[in-house]
């Protein structure tokens, strides 16, 4: 599960971190291995920004569910700071941290300057961070003069995190698992899985290439209902490629057929690998998925206006995948 925690219209951000928590519990129910939270900022309709804490958050509210970042922005941050945040979580909750990486700023440029301040950055520095993150989270050397407390020696498990090739180029040589975001920007999928597992590096972390892929995932007892219930990701996603980003709208009846040709096109291409509809038809589409990819495995984005529908979709879709 990735969780922006959304926030939905005529509901407060408190309304969105309470709803976060239930959906982590119930997930670990329904026995999904990992509860991932991503990084925004500045946006009204997500409230993800300060993702170690809700990482901290859920974490000590659920039991056994691995719990990380889907991911940290790293040119937001200093491997230093990133690595003590999350070397105090692997202490808290040993075992059970993840550390996804993103290069991208989660963000608009001006809310960007504001995160990095005078910080001038290159197309080496995501690369550099990501070693010296490596360093800080693994065992000191002798004579190291910068070590992480906490932090040193947890070696929290680190993740790549993408959705071109740069990154897949990287995790390969640096033999790291991948996490493609196909949830909102599928078109270089397979030629990044492609690239990935035939550079790949084995490394103490990874002996082999390890495949995620993003899935938005409505699931409904008919195909009618999913429609519907999707139509409020469709309004985000209008709202994203006409620059107006705002909170999570309720579902909406015949909004692809107000829409023109293009705003339909537009939709459709941002959610390429949205699986969306009754049992059945989820069922196919995940098979499909996983077929086309041969993913190890798949993180489902699931925002659905009404929290107590979320969750039956979550629960539609764990009965899916033990089928397949």
């Amino acid at each position: 599960m990735l969780d922006l925690v959304p926030v939905r219209e005529g509901h407060s951000v408190a309304d969105a971190l309470g709803n976060m928590l239930v959906t982590a519990r119930h997930v670990q129910e329904l026995g999904f291995t990992r509860y991932w939270l991503a990084e925004h900022h500045n946006m009204p309709g997500i409230a993800s920004s300060a993702t170690a804490v809700l990482v901290g958050q859920v974490a000590s509210g659920t039991r056994t569910i691995r719990v990380g970042s889907g991911g940290v922005m790293l040119p937001n941050r200093t491997p230093l700071t990133v690595a003590e945040d999350f070397g105090t979580l692997a202490e808290l909750f040993p075992g059970r941290i993840d550390l996804g990486l993103g290069r991208a700023p989660g963000t608009d440029p001006v809310t960007a300057r504001a995160l990095r301040r005078d910080r001038e950055q290159s197309v080496e520095d995501f690369p550099r961070d990501v070693a010296e993150l490596q360093r800080l989270l693994d065992a000191p050397e002798p004579g190291q003069q910068l070590i992480a407390t906490p932090g040193a020696g947890t070696r929290v498990p680190i993740w790549l995190l993408g959705s071109s090739l740069f990154s897949a180029q990287l995790a390969a040589q640096r033999g790291l698992p991948y996490a493609f975001a196909s949830h909102f920007a599928p078109a270089y999928l397979m030629r990044a899985i492609e690239l990935y597992r035939r550079s790949f590096q084995p490394s103490a972390q990874c002996a082999k290439p390890y495949v995620m892929i993003g899935v938005p995932l409505i699931a409904a007892p008919t195909d009618e209902q999913a429609q519907y219930l999707a139509s409020s990701v469709f309004q985000r996603v209008l709202g994203i490629l006409r620059g107006q980003r705002g909170q999570l709208p309720p579902p909406r009846a015949g909004l692809l057929e107000s829409l023109t040709p293009g705003e339909r096109a537009g939709i459709a291409d941002f959610l390429a690998c949205a699986v969306i509809g009754s049992p059945a038809t989820v069922r196919q589409g995940l098979q499909m998925l996983a077929e086309q990819t041969g993913c190890d495995e798949m993180i489902f984005t699931c925002d659905i206006y009404e929290p107590e529908l979320r969750l039956r979709s979550l629960a539609l879709a764990a009965e899916v995948k033990a089928q397949l």
